[in-house]
């Protein structure tokens, strides 16, 4: 077995069994995932993939932090950044219009059918319009400060495994390393994390979102050469995009269906996906044939 294959498998080993393990007791012992203290217990499992990262790279293979992608290449590279950042705004827009013209029901921009779900028995005001110029630039804020805790995640999955796993083929490592992070996710899913209405279908549905994703962060760890576009974007996509659908939808027209990585999020997402795809964005220095890494955009 080569080095790069035993750091493969262990990575996923301590990566898997960490986080099932930290989520599972807590479950078991009668919390709910809303609970605060759930959150608080479970957070070190969300550490787990950079966690399992460290060790593989610090003692199974001691092939070191040179590849990590740790430095941000911001100032070249900022334009990926940006990408990074806003995306979720415009996917989620298309998400929005796509429910109106399909006439999958309609948003509710005073917030009080999501409240009354979120917040049962708490008699909750409707906000006045002018607070939407607010907050979709609250969540934008808040996706920068939480870009660190997703460092937890994204340096394992983007800075070692999909880098690693079939490094040849960065579509297909792409896929699978989505595919793995997807179930990854299982013992939360299960319970109706996603989707609390589709636990099982869930299991299914939310895997090809995460394979999506997968393929855009991927491309924003090569055009970037760093960690940190894919931490953005991953916050973003949890503060942003995954706060403002459920914010509108819940309590309306299936989450299956309109939430970010409901099915349809997977048209807006699967669009830059072919372009990222069909493009050629995600050739690298070995699948061109070249000696040397290309430079930063």
């Amino acid at each position: 077995m080569s080095k790069e294959t035993r750091g493969i498998i262990a990575y996923i080993l301590i990566a898997f069994l960490m986080a099932w393990t930290l989520w599972e007791i807590p479950i078991r012992l009668g919390m709910t995932l809303s609970s605060p203290l759930f959150q608080f217990i479970a957070l070190p499992g969300a550490f787990s993939p950079a966690i399992a990262a460290i060790i593989v790279r610090k003692w199974i293979t001691r092939e070191g932090f040179a590849d990590a992608g740790l430095n941000p290449h911001l100032i070249k590279s900022w334009r990926y950044y940006l990408v990074a950042w806003l995306l979720p705004l415009a996917v989620s827009s298309v998400i929005i219009s796509l429910v109106v013209v399909l006439g999958i029901g309609s948003p509710d921009f005073s917030l009080q059918r999501a409240m009354s779900v979120l917040s049962p028995g708490t008699s909750v005001p409707a906000i006045p319009s002018a607070i939407w110029a607010v907050i979709p630039f609250s969540l934008l804020i808040s996706a920068l400060f939480s870009t660190f805790i997703l460092w937890g995640e994204e340096f394992g999955w983007r800075g070692y495994l999909q880098v690693r796993l079939l490094a040849d083929r960065p579509l297909l490592a792409a896929v699978v390393t989505g595919a793995i992070w997807g179930v990854w996710h299982y013992p939360l899913n299960l319970r109706g994390y996603n989707f609390p209405d589709h636990p099982v279908l869930g299991l299914l549905v939310f895997p090809i979102s995460t394979i999506l994703l997968s393929i855009i962060f991927g491309w924003l760890r090569l055009k970037t050469q760093s960690v940190w576009a894919p931490c953005l974007a991953h916050a973003a996509t949890n503060s942003i995009g995954a706060s403002l659908t459920i914010l509108l939808f819940t309590g309306g027209p299936d989450l299956l269906f309109v939430s970010y990585l409901g099915l349809l999020g997977w048209i807006p997402l699967g669009a830059l996906c072919l372009w990222i795809i069909f493009s050629g964005q995600l050739k690298t220095a070995r699948t061109a044939g070249q000696s040397t890494p290309p430079p930063v955009p």
